[in-house]
């Protein structure tokens, strides 16, 4: 299905008539892997704390986009990818797991947006198969955590995402 943003009057009018195909299909979750666009509370509050998205760097570090280029004009040494639920503000929710990636001698924006690449396809089902378990636990107002077999260690790292 596709829903063209352009037929509707608004963000908040497109957000609904999302909202409303999600509904109708019984969706429970919403991953946002790759969809440049700012959702609106419209579209948050039908799925509360069921938004997630993947983001190039580990924030709230390099928010918004070309992560990867602002990670390197600032000369970073480590940077990564963070899967985190979606609030209102840019890039702001609480990060559920994140992968360090080291900025390599030589790297240029391709590069390392290809490291990254690779660890976010590797992070990104492991969380959302995690939050299908029922395994995403609220501590508080904006503070959650997945319950992991092996700890959250054993997602957050490169060589926990070996298998």
């Amino acid at each position: 299905m596709f829903i063209d943003h352009r037929g509707h009057g608004s963000r908040e009018a497109f957000d609904q008539a999302v909202v409303d195909a999600l509904v109708a299909h019984g969706v429970e979750w919403v991953v946002l892997a790759g969809f440049m666009r700012l959702v609106t509370k419209v579209f948050l509050g039908a799925f509360e704390n069921r938004v997630v998205n993947i983001h190039p760097s580990l924030l709230p570090a390099f928010p918004g986009v070309k992560a990867q280029a602002q990670a390197l004009a600032a000369g970073v040494k480590v940077t990564g990818c963070t899967v985190h639920l979606v609030d209102d503000g840019m890039d702001t929710g609480p990060v559920l797991a994140q992968v360090a990636v080291p900025v390599l001698p030589g790297d240029d924006e391709s590069k390392l947006s290809q490291r990254i690449l690779q660890q976010e396809h590797r992070v990104l089902p492991r969380v959302v198969r995690a939050l299908a378990e029922g395994r995403l636990v609220q501590d508080g107002p904006r503070r959650f955590h997945l319950e992991l077999p092996g700890g959250v260690a054993s997602l957050m790292s490169p060589a926990g995402l070996a298998s």
